[in-house]
């Protein structure tokens, strides 16, 4: 009865990203058939997270379902889990690969930014909000696949995450200008002669080239240092699937800079499906 409860909260764990993060949906159905449930869990936690700003009006209560899961993970969770498929699997992922609750804790802190409007600063910040988001995931996932092959590759993971959280975010970079948040540092910004208020305006297209080229940049620096970290085992690979679709992405960009605000930058479904699958066939990101 368990085993069959389990089953029956990953699949709704996979619909879920079926339906709203189709390309780790498929790192999911690229990885080894008996550690698709647990991967699912742990990407949908990320995409409950990630979609929380889309769901409310106000900081509040974004912050109130934050700490839903920030309870769930710290042991002091409202109400029953069993009503909750993505919770009662992610805990089961947890305890059965001994996954670690707290980089889980960080990375909803990290997503708390996603609530408010304040700009990211530097570089910095934003190589540590990557790094306890996308990065923490992979790790988690190749802790999942392969715990002893999972510490090789940690360095690997962080830069990956990097580089997969800035194609990520240029992706949704005419969403967040309609909302006014702001992911590019200001430190890149002041470096092309702009501020958040002069870049949001967009009236000034051509250092707003600039200040994106030089943030696809940065994720383009991180991928060459993800992929110069050494081989990534056969066994933790799938993790890193969903960050093989940056580079395209960080390219296009750098080529279409203030143009991407009004021209879709995401490569179509059967590109994204085509250059994971053979990814996964090279091992290669």
């Amino acid at each position: 009865m368990a085993d069959a409860k389990l089953a029956t909260n990953q699949d709704i764990c996979l619909a879920m990203l079926r339906d709203n993060d189709r390309d780790r949906y498929l790192a999911c159905l690229l990885s080894p058939q008996e550690k698709r449930g647990t991967l699912a869990a742990l990407y949908a936690f990320n995409a409950e997270l990630a979609r929380i700003r889309d769901l409310v009006h106000e900081p509040l209560p974004g912050e109130v379902r934050m700490q839903y899961w920030r309870d769930l993970l710290e042991g002091s969770a409202h109400g029953s889990t069993a009503a909750n498929p993505i919770a009662a699997a992610l805990l089961t992922a947890i305890e059965t690969h001994r996954l670690p609750r707290k980089t889980l804790v960080d990375m909803i802190d990290a997503r708390t930014f996603d609530l408010y409007d304040d700009p990211m600063e530097t570089r910095v910040s934003l190589e540590g909000y990557a790094g306890e988001t996308a990065s923490a995931l992979i790790q988690l996932a190749s802790l999942v696949l392969s715990p002893e092959e999972a510490p090789r590759s940690a360095d690997a993971a962080g830069h990956a995450g990097v580089a997969q959280a800035i194609a990520g975010l240029l992706l949704l970079m005419p969403l967040h200008r309609r909302r006014g948040q702001l992911y590019i540092p200001l430190q890149i910004l002041s470096a092309t002669g702009l501020d958040r208020d002069a870049f949001l305006a967009g009236e000034d297209r051509s250092r707003i080239s600039a200040a994106i080229e030089a943030f696809a940049g940065l994720g383009l620096e991180h991928l060459a240092k993800a992929r110069g970290a050494g081989s990534i085992a056969s066994a933790v690979f799938p993790a890193f699937l969903p960050a093989t679709l940056a580079e395209p992405v960080l390219l296009k960009a750098q080529r279409q800079g203030s143009l991407l605000f009004d021209r879709p930058l995401q490569p179509p479904q059967w590109r994204r499906q085509l250059r994971m699958a053979l990814s996964a066939g090279r091992r290669k990101i």
